[in-house]
């Protein structure tokens, strides 16, 4: 019998359709816009300084502002994991778009796929984009490589045998969620590597008795194949703020809109929201960004969140709006997640989250945002939209990159 790694690979193989690709696209400038808008970051100093590659760097940067695109059921990003890994497969060799972008779709559904089996107890300590990471970053490289199912599952198990990544870095100040992305990207495109030279892989990764649910689960779900891609599931973030804080951030700007925003604001949302950005007196732009407070006096003092709410001066700012801004647990609204991100301020509950396929950001609002985001880090976006969303040629992508970050 095929073990789940073998199956997921088989599976991986189905063509890819246009408007599938169309929709690719859009996650390759979304990831583009986060890498240009976190080059003036101090993230993105470090990353010049340590890395000479060009697509380490941009690896090292696709998550820092916290605009990257997220899975709700996998609770991951894969933007930040797939695209790098793919990028540095056109590059090596000198693909075009199309098979990049049938690359990463394939990249995203081995990460989503095996992501989605993971349960509480694996989230509550590991970093789902780190631990299943590996899995699409080696996807996408093996199959732009041209390898068939049984080297796609040698990729496979290479990186669910060196799957990791701990939550106890977002506890204290650093950049290891960044390391726990790139990792993931470019170990699993170092897999790939591997397997197209003859190196196999453990095919029982996943379910074998000394396998990644056996070390870091407690009771995984079913790994099961779609009829479509993964990819149509994937949420664009809106605001440059952990998604865990987007439902109660929306939920504010809802009823502000509608003239019924006031202090004092309690905010009522699932759990996981509570146990992850609980922080009413954030210190740094990225605490700030994990706090349900600093999103809500954002919206209390001026409406929609913009990078620089986030920012260090914002910070100072907003301490008496964060004063009057409390938290709870909804049970129900625990119950629904993470099928659904859903918050409650007052009578007000949205169960689902602007950016979420049953909310879904248009195409123009997907473009708007990756501009925003390419003029915050002081680059030239028309140029680099029309690459991405028009282009034919990967190794263009890959110029933008060496010309900006």
């Amino acid at each position: 019998m095929a073990t789940l790694t073998e199956r997921l690979a088989a599976h991986l193989l189905r063509p890819v359709s246009p408007n599938v690709q169309t929709r690719a696209r859009l996650h390759l400038l979304d990831w583009l816009g986060c890498v240009l808008a976190a080059r003036q970051s101090e993230q993105g100093e470090i990353a010049r300084r340590a890395e000479p590659d060009v697509l380490t760097r941009a690896a090292l940067l696709g998550n820092v502002l916290e605009m990257d695109d997220v899975h709700r059921t996998a609770l991951l990003h894969p933007g930040p994991v797939v695209w790098p890994s793919a990028l540095s497969a056109a590059r090596e060799t000198g693909c075009n778009m199309d098979v990049l972008l049938d690359g990463a779709v394939r990249g995203y559904e081995a990460m989503i796929a095996v992501g989605a089996t993971f349960d509480a107890h694996h989230y509550a300590h590991w970093h789902n984009s780190a631990t299943a990471g590996g899995f699409g970053g080696a996807a996408a490289a093996a199959a732009m490589f041209g390898l068939d199912a049984d080297g796609i599952a040698d990729a496979l198990g290479h990186a669910g045998s060196l799957a990791g990544g701990l939550w106890q870095m977002r506890h204290e100040p650093g950049m290891t969620k960044q390391l726990h992305v790139a990792q993931a990207s470019l170990t699993g495109l170092w897999h790939a590597r591997l397997a197209r030279a003859g190196a196999r892989g453990p095919r029982a990764i996943l379910e074998g008795e000394q396998g990644l649910y056996a070390a870091m689960t407690q009771a995984p779900g079913p790994l099961e194949p779609r009829d479509g891609w993964r990819i149509d599931e994937v949420s664009f973030k809106p605001w440059g703020a952990c998604r865990h804080v987007h439902p109660a951030i929306d939920v504010a700007l809802t009823l502000k809109a509608a003239g019924r925003l006031a202090t004092p604001v309690h905010v009522e949302t699932y759990a996981d929201a509570l146990r992850f950005c609980d922080r009413p007196e954030p210190k740094t732009v990225l605490e700030a960004k994990f706090s349900l407070q600093h999103g809500i006096a954002i919206a209390l003092e001026k409406g929609e969140p913009e990078l620089g709410d986030f920012e260090p001066e914002a910070i100072a700012r907003l301490v008496p709006l964060r004063a009057q801004v409390t938290v709870a647990e909804d049970p129900a609204l625990t119950a629904g997640y993470p099928a659904r991100f859903g918050a409650r301020i007052d009578e007000l509950v949205l169960a689902d989250t602007l950016g979420d396929p049953e909310r879904p950001l248009s195409p123009a609002q997907i473009e708007a945002k990756a501009r925003a985001l390419i003029g915050w880090g002081g680059a030239d976006p028309d140029a680099i939209v029309a690459a991405a969303l028009h282009g034919d040629d990967a190794a263009a992508l890959i110029d933008v990159l060496e010309q900006w970050v």
